[in-house]
Protein backbone atom coordinates (compact mmCIF):
# COMPACT_ATOMS: atom_id res chain seq x y z
CA UNK A 1 0.00 0.00 0.00
CA UNK A 2 1.42 3.07 -1.19
CA UNK A 3 1.67 6.28 1.56
CA UNK A 4 0.08 9.29 -0.07
CA UNK A 5 2.16 12.94 1.44
CA UNK A 6 0.20 15.46 2.66
CA UNK A 7 0.44 17.47 -0.70
CA UNK A 8 -1.28 14.73 -2.40
CA UNK A 9 -4.47 14.23 -0.33
CA UNK A 10 -7.64 16.22 -1.67
CA UNK A 11 -8.19 19.41 -0.01
CA UNK A 12 -11.27 18.48 1.00
CA UNK A 13 -9.60 16.00 3.16
CA UNK A 14 -6.71 17.96 4.20
CA UNK A 15 -9.74 20.46 5.84
CA UNK A 16 -11.88 17.91 7.26
CA UNK A 17 -8.21 16.87 9.33
CA UNK A 18 -8.12 20.51 10.59
CA UNK A 19 -11.94 20.81 11.39
CA UNK A 20 -11.50 17.58 13.47
CA UNK A 21 -7.63 19.09 15.33
CA UNK A 22 -9.81 21.94 15.62
CA UNK A 23 -12.47 20.33 17.14
CA UNK A 24 -10.33 18.88 20.06
CA UNK A 25 -9.60 15.09 18.76
CA UNK A 26 -6.27 13.60 18.93
CA UNK A 27 -3.91 12.80 16.12
CA UNK A 28 -4.70 9.09 16.64
CA UNK A 29 -8.03 9.58 16.52
CA UNK A 30 -8.09 11.58 13.30
CA UNK A 31 -5.81 9.04 11.84
CA UNK A 32 -8.07 5.94 12.58
CA UNK A 33 -10.94 7.81 11.61
CA UNK A 34 -10.05 9.28 7.99
CA UNK A 35 -7.47 6.36 7.12
CA UNK A 36 -4.73 8.71 7.27
CA UNK A 37 -1.18 7.96 8.29
CA UNK A 38 -0.86 9.92 11.44
CA UNK A 39 2.39 11.59 10.55
CA UNK A 40 0.55 13.02 7.67
CA UNK A 41 -1.97 14.00 9.89
CA UNK A 42 0.67 16.10 12.08
CA UNK A 43 2.60 17.47 8.90
CA UNK A 44 -0.91 18.77 8.15
CA UNK A 45 -1.90 20.24 11.05
CA UNK A 46 1.23 21.53 11.45
CA UNK A 47 1.39 23.37 8.33
CA UNK A 48 -2.19 25.07 8.69
CA UNK A 49 -1.01 26.21 12.37
CA UNK A 50 2.02 27.86 10.52
CA UNK A 51 0.63 29.17 7.00
CA UNK A 52 -3.12 29.51 8.13
CA UNK A 53 -3.61 27.41 5.26
CA UNK A 54 -3.64 23.46 3.86
CA UNK A 55 -3.00 24.25 0.08
CA UNK A 56 0.16 24.41 -1.30
CA UNK A 57 2.29 27.06 -1.28
CA UNK A 58 4.18 28.29 -4.36
CA UNK A 59 7.88 27.72 -3.61
CA UNK A 60 10.18 31.20 -2.89
CA UNK A 61 12.06 31.75 -6.16
CA UNK A 62 15.77 33.08 -5.73
CA UNK A 63 16.83 36.02 -7.13
CA UNK A 64 20.60 36.45 -8.79
CA UNK A 65 22.46 39.20 -7.26
CA UNK A 66 23.18 40.59 -10.74
CA UNK A 67 21.22 40.22 -13.66
CA UNK A 68 22.66 38.60 -16.88
CA UNK A 69 23.07 42.71 -18.14
CA UNK A 70 24.53 43.92 -15.09
CA UNK A 71 26.96 41.31 -14.94
CA UNK A 72 28.00 42.19 -18.42
CA UNK A 73 28.32 45.59 -17.64
CA UNK A 74 30.32 45.28 -14.79
CA UNK A 75 33.34 46.57 -15.26
CA UNK A 76 33.73 44.32 -18.44
CA UNK A 77 34.34 41.12 -16.64
CA UNK A 78 32.86 37.70 -17.16
CA UNK A 79 32.92 34.55 -14.87
CA UNK A 80 35.66 32.24 -15.99
CA UNK A 81 37.33 29.20 -14.33
CA UNK A 82 41.05 29.79 -14.07
CA UNK A 83 43.01 28.76 -16.99
CA UNK A 84 46.22 26.80 -15.95
CA UNK A 85 49.41 28.95 -16.18
CA UNK A 86 51.19 28.27 -19.27
CA UNK A 87 54.85 26.42 -18.45
CA UNK A 88 56.95 29.17 -19.41
CA UNK A 89 59.96 29.01 -17.07
CA UNK A 90 61.07 26.42 -14.67
CA UNK A 91 61.45 29.69 -12.32
CA UNK A 92 57.57 30.61 -12.47
CA UNK A 93 56.36 26.72 -12.35
CA UNK A 94 54.84 25.59 -8.86
CA UNK A 95 53.84 22.40 -6.93
CA UNK A 96 51.08 20.58 -8.13
CA UNK A 97 49.96 17.73 -5.67
CA UNK A 98 49.42 16.58 -2.72
CA UNK A 99 50.99 16.65 0.62
CA UNK A 100 49.56 14.55 3.33
CA UNK A 101 50.12 14.59 6.87
CA UNK A 102 50.95 11.64 8.85
CA UNK A 103 51.33 11.48 12.42
CA UNK A 104 48.74 11.37 15.57
CA UNK A 105 45.89 11.86 12.59
CA UNK A 106 45.08 9.76 9.57
CA UNK A 107 46.75 11.22 6.10
CA UNK A 108 44.77 14.12 4.58
CA UNK A 109 45.20 15.56 1.48
CA UNK A 110 46.31 19.19 0.07
CA UNK A 111 45.82 20.53 -3.18
CA UNK A 112 48.08 23.77 -3.66
CA UNK A 113 46.35 24.40 -6.79
CA UNK A 114 42.44 23.85 -6.80
CA UNK A 115 40.08 24.76 -9.51
CA UNK A 116 38.96 28.38 -8.66
CA UNK A 117 36.63 30.70 -10.42
CA UNK A 118 38.00 34.40 -11.49
CA UNK A 119 36.36 37.14 -12.50
CA UNK A 120 38.35 38.55 -15.44
CA UNK A 121 38.16 40.80 -18.73
CA UNK A 122 37.92 39.05 -22.73
CA UNK A 123 41.26 38.70 -23.79
CA UNK A 124 43.36 38.44 -19.93
CA UNK A 125 42.65 34.47 -19.35
CA UNK A 126 46.33 33.93 -19.33
CA UNK A 127 46.99 37.12 -17.00
CA UNK A 128 49.03 36.08 -13.64
CA UNK A 129 45.96 36.79 -11.72
CA UNK A 130 43.96 34.70 -13.82
CA UNK A 131 45.67 31.27 -13.65
CA UNK A 132 46.47 28.47 -11.06
CA UNK A 133 49.72 27.09 -11.29
CA UNK A 134 50.64 23.67 -13.06
CA UNK A 135 53.57 21.63 -12.92
CA UNK A 136 54.92 18.75 -15.54
CA UNK A 137 54.34 15.42 -14.98
CA UNK A 138 51.60 16.12 -12.51
CA UNK A 139 54.04 16.75 -9.27
CA UNK A 140 54.43 15.03 -6.54
CA UNK A 141 53.52 14.65 -3.26
CA UNK A 142 55.10 13.55 0.07
CA UNK A 143 54.23 12.17 3.61
CA UNK A 144 55.24 13.42 6.36
CA UNK A 145 54.53 12.42 10.51
CA UNK A 146 54.84 15.14 13.08
CA UNK A 147 54.18 15.20 16.88
CA UNK A 148 53.57 18.46 19.14
CA UNK A 149 53.05 19.41 22.79
CA UNK A 150 51.98 22.56 24.90
CA UNK A 151 55.88 22.88 24.80
CA UNK A 152 56.08 23.09 21.22
CA UNK A 153 56.58 21.03 17.80
CA UNK A 154 58.52 17.95 18.09
CA UNK A 155 60.15 16.06 14.91
CA UNK A 156 58.79 16.14 11.95
CA UNK A 157 60.07 13.23 9.56
CA UNK A 158 59.73 12.35 5.83
CA UNK A 159 58.31 8.84 5.47
CA UNK A 160 59.41 7.24 2.80
CA UNK A 161 57.18 4.27 0.47
CA UNK A 162 53.97 3.01 1.86
CA UNK A 163 53.05 3.54 5.29
CA UNK A 164 52.33 0.56 7.33
CA UNK A 165 52.46 -0.75 10.74
CA UNK A 166 56.27 -1.48 10.68
CA UNK A 167 57.11 1.72 9.43
CA UNK A 168 55.04 3.43 12.14
CA UNK A 169 56.41 1.08 14.64
CA UNK A 170 60.51 2.49 13.26
CA UNK A 171 59.36 6.45 13.15
CA UNK A 172 57.81 6.00 16.80
CA UNK A 173 61.34 4.32 18.18
CA UNK A 174 63.36 6.97 16.36
CA UNK A 175 61.25 10.06 16.88
CA UNK A 176 58.85 9.76 19.80
CA UNK A 177 60.71 9.54 22.73
CA UNK A 178 63.49 12.19 21.25
CA UNK A 179 60.74 14.60 20.60
CA UNK A 180 59.58 14.15 23.94
CA UNK A 181 63.38 14.47 25.38
CA UNK A 182 63.42 17.46 23.38
CA UNK A 183 60.49 19.01 24.76
CA UNK A 184 61.72 18.50 28.37
CA UNK A 185 58.68 16.19 28.96
CA UNK A 186 60.86 13.32 31.03
CA UNK A 187 58.67 9.72 30.37
CA UNK A 188 55.77 10.31 32.42
CA UNK A 189 53.50 11.99 29.50
CA UNK A 190 50.54 10.76 27.76
CA UNK A 191 50.44 9.66 23.57
CA UNK A 192 47.92 10.71 21.71
CA UNK A 193 46.76 8.76 18.55
CA UNK A 194 43.43 7.70 16.56
CA UNK A 195 42.41 4.46 16.17
CA UNK A 196 44.30 4.12 12.42
CA UNK A 197 45.06 0.48 11.89
CA UNK A 198 48.64 0.93 11.98
CA UNK A 199 48.25 2.76 15.28
CA UNK A 200 46.35 -0.17 16.56
CA UNK A 201 48.60 -3.10 15.29
CA UNK A 202 49.62 -5.20 17.57
CA UNK A 203 53.40 -4.25 17.01
CA UNK A 204 52.63 -1.04 17.59
CA UNK A 205 51.10 -1.91 20.41
CA UNK A 206 54.05 -4.03 21.67
CA UNK A 207 56.15 -1.05 21.11
CA UNK A 208 54.40 1.06 23.39
CA UNK A 209 53.67 -1.07 25.96
CA UNK A 210 57.86 -2.09 26.15
CA UNK A 211 58.62 1.78 25.93
CA UNK A 212 55.98 2.56 29.10
CA UNK A 213 54.42 4.73 26.58
CA UNK A 214 50.93 5.73 28.62
CA UNK A 215 48.21 5.86 25.25
CA UNK A 216 45.49 8.45 25.89
CA UNK A 217 42.14 6.30 25.32
CA UNK A 218 40.27 7.27 21.45
CA UNK A 219 36.99 5.79 20.73
CA UNK A 220 35.82 4.10 17.83
CA UNK A 221 34.13 6.13 15.11
CA UNK A 222 34.52 9.67 16.89
CA UNK A 223 34.72 12.81 15.82
CA UNK A 224 38.37 13.61 14.95
CA UNK A 225 38.80 16.04 17.68
CA UNK A 226 42.64 15.73 17.67
CA UNK A 227 44.43 19.43 18.07
CA UNK A 228 46.86 18.53 15.42
CA UNK A 229 44.39 18.92 13.15
CA UNK A 230 45.24 22.81 13.70
CA UNK A 231 48.97 22.91 13.44
CA UNK A 232 48.26 20.91 9.70
CA UNK A 233 46.11 23.40 9.14
CA UNK A 234 49.04 26.12 10.31
CA UNK A 235 51.34 24.84 8.51
CA UNK A 236 49.56 24.15 5.04
CA UNK A 237 48.98 27.71 4.84
CA UNK A 238 52.28 28.76 5.86
CA UNK A 239 53.98 26.18 2.73
CA UNK A 240 51.37 27.65 0.30
CA UNK A 241 52.28 31.31 0.59
CA UNK A 242 55.96 30.15 0.23
CA UNK A 243 54.80 27.96 -3.34
CA UNK A 244 57.70 25.61 -3.30
CA UNK A 245 58.77 24.71 -6.75
CA UNK A 246 59.61 20.67 -6.62
CA UNK A 247 59.38 17.95 -3.89
CA UNK A 248 62.75 19.22 -2.37
CA UNK A 249 62.02 22.36 -1.86
CA UNK A 250 58.43 21.22 -0.32
CA UNK A 251 60.46 18.95 2.21
CA UNK A 252 62.34 21.75 3.38
CA UNK A 253 59.58 24.01 3.66
CA UNK A 254 57.31 22.00 5.41
CA UNK A 255 59.87 21.50 8.03
CA UNK A 256 61.18 24.94 8.45
CA UNK A 257 57.35 26.05 8.80
CA UNK A 258 57.09 23.50 11.42
CA UNK A 259 59.97 24.77 13.75
CA UNK A 260 58.47 28.33 12.88
CA UNK A 261 55.01 27.45 14.62
CA UNK A 262 54.53 29.26 18.13
CA UNK A 263 54.13 27.58 21.25
CA UNK A 264 50.57 29.66 21.50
Amino acid sequence: MRIMRSKELPEELRDRIVARHRSGQGYKNISAALKVPKSTVASIILKWKTFGTTRTLPRAVRLAKLSYRGRRAFMGLYGRVARRKPLLSARHESLHGLIRFSGLMRPRAFRLNSKRYVWRKPGTAHHLSNTVPAVKHGGGSIMLWGCFSAAGTGRLVTIEGKMNAAKYRDILDENLLQSAQDLRLGRRFTFQQDNDPKHTAKITKEWLHNNSVTVLEWPSRSPDLNPIEQLWRDLKMAVHQRLPSNLTELERICKEEWQRIPKS
